[in-house]
């Protein structure tokens, strides 16, 4: 009971009541700001990662044509070769699932969960695979494509290589 007249008394000084109200309001600021920076500490790590994605996709779409490069100018009558390469999306992720059926009267019920690791508020899917992009098209110039032969065997090459229809490759002579 004393504490609560001293409390009393305190509070009702002008003095006491515009500190309490300025303490309160620098706490609720204090609250507020610190909801900002925890909001920039998680999303600071997974925007590297996207830089990551992005330079591993260029990298591997760069590691293929010097490949396709080296391999199609050992083609016989190909000459000098020059490769670009067009990709769809990105490299892929395929996430571990977890799942169950169950089937009654003529009915299939499926119940499919995602695989989650890591704990105390920083849960990440588990990561089964990465596909590589898919490669979409290609375009070959090469000193030796003004003889057909050639060229048809550089088509072939290329189709077989990169597993992709001789509709979406353009072979041309290089100047």
């Amino acid at each position: 009971m004393k504490a609560i007249t001293k409390l009393g008394e305190l509070l009702g000084s002008k003095n006491s009541a515009i500190a309490v109200t300025a303490l309160g309001t620098a706490g609720l600021l204090l609250i507020l700001i610190s909801s900002f920076l925890t909001d920039r500490k998680q999303t600071a790590p997974q925007a590297p990662e996207a830089a990551a994605s992005a330079t591993q996709s260029d990298s591997y779409c760069r590691e293929t044509e010097e490949r396709l490069r080296e391999f199609l100018s050992r083609i016989d009558g190909a000459g000098e070769v020059e490769v670009y390469l067009t990709v769809g999306t990105g490299e892929r992720y395929v996430y571990a699932a977890e799942g169950r059926k169950s089937s009654q009267d003529n009915k299939t019920e499926e119940e499919k969960k995602y695989v989650m690791t890591g704990g105390s508020g920083q849960r990440e899917p588990l990561i089964e695979t990465v596909e590589t992009p898919a490669i979409t098209g290609a375009v070959i110039a090469c000193t030796g494509c003004g003889d057909p032969a050639v060229e048809e065997r550089i088509y072939k090459a290329v189709s077989a290589a990169l597993g992709i229809s001789t509709a979406r490759i353009y072979v041309t002579k290089m100047k």
